[in-house]
């Protein structure tokens, strides 16, 4: 299947942008819907005069714009999104409320004009599960309703029961990609993404600020390897209906990537361990391992990662040392 006419909602933040991009390149036309709440000019300011390039400064809550767009479009991206831990725990309303009003609001425009829609989820959903590495089909485990750690993962559970509801009941083209840790150049660390603030860190010789005891472990993965992804899921359609997992088995402790970044950086920092009360306060909770099976997108589409753990914090370093940029993406 080939699509041409691309909409993508969220499509100024960090993943969104490298995906406008790439599509732009394999000559697609690009239309963004972003309120920037999140997203970023400075990721798309170079797109702007690219043929085919459009941008809408406005919320993919906004039904009647929907309503306007999507018809015009061959596929639907749906990356809009309340993001990150710190936001999670400062604005717990605003994370529940825009996650699945947004999706609500897409998923029936699409449903209304039949426009394939890819949504992202995240590996959040699989909760405080230990069934690793975790799989599609696995059941999840989720925190307490009284830690609001748990609010974001709990939206985008409700997000892949509302797309699959719509598969099921109208048979509605949707794909579902739950992302593990996607990292790489334009990611801040505004809203608790690690890799960003260890890099940023580690330039300025700061402390390297490792939460808890450093002992929890993720798996990272390169934004272009996932755009790769993201791009090709839809042109298969055994892929329709069904979660699937994206992201890298390369696991590594938060302390050793730390260490790795101070290595690769150069740098002189002191590694400083702080709580996690200290970190976001009250209320929040965390799970000791994410790892994913990648079984599914291995079958579905043959994908691998291409870029290690070291390229991809050396590709974050440079893009600091490039832009110089440190405030407004603190």
């Amino acid at each position: 299947m080939e699509y041409k006419r691309i909409l993508i909602t969220g499509g100024a933040g960090f993943i969104g942008s490298h995906l406008a991009e790439n599509l732009l390149s394999q000559g697609c036309s690009v239309t963004i819907i972003d309120n920037l709440s999140t997203g970023r000019w400075h990721n798309i300011r170079h797109l702007e005069e690219m043929s085919g390039f459009r941008v809408i400064i406005a919320s993919a809550t906004e039904a009647d714009l929907l309503e306007r767009e999507v018809p015009k479009h061959d596929l639907v991206y749906h990356l809009a999104s309340a993001v990150g831990v710190r936001l999670i725990m400062d604005q717990p309303v605003e994370t529940v409320q825009t996650i699945f009003h947004a999706t609500d609001v897409v998923l029936k425009t699409c449903s209304k004009y039949r426009r394939p829609v890819l949504i992202t989820s995240t590996s959040e959903v699989y909760g405080k599960s230990t069934e690793i590495p975790f799989r599609e089909d696995s059941d999840v485990v989720m925190g307490s309703t009284e830690k609001r750690r748990w609010a974001y993962a709990c939206a985008k559970a409700a997000d892949e029961f509302l797309a699959l509801a719509h598969y099921y009941q109208t048979s509605l083209p949707v794909y579902i990609v739950r992302l593990f840790n996607t990292v790489g150049p334009r990611q801040t660390a505004q809203y608790g993404m690690v890799l960003p603030r260890f890099v940023r860190q580690a330039l300025a010789n700061e402390p390297l600020t490792v939460y808890d005891d450093g002992l929890q472990s993720r798996c990272f993965c390169a934004v272009t390897d996932v755009v790769d992804g993201l791009i090709r899921l839809p042109r298969n359609r055994d892929a329709q209906g069904q979660v699937v997992n994206i992201g890298t088995q390369e696991e590594t402790t938060i302390l050793n990537l730390a260490e790795r970044v101070r290595d690769l950086t150069e740098s002189e920092s002191e590694i400083r361990f702080i709580p996690f009360e200290e970190a976001y306060g009250e209320g929040f909770d965390d799970m000791r391992r994410r790892v994913p099976d990648l079984t599914r997108v291995r079958n579905l589409i043959g994908w691998q990662a291409k870029y290690s753990l070291d390229e991809i914090i050396l590709q974050v370093s440079d893009y600091f040392r490039s832009t110089g940029l440190k405030d407004d993406y603190s």
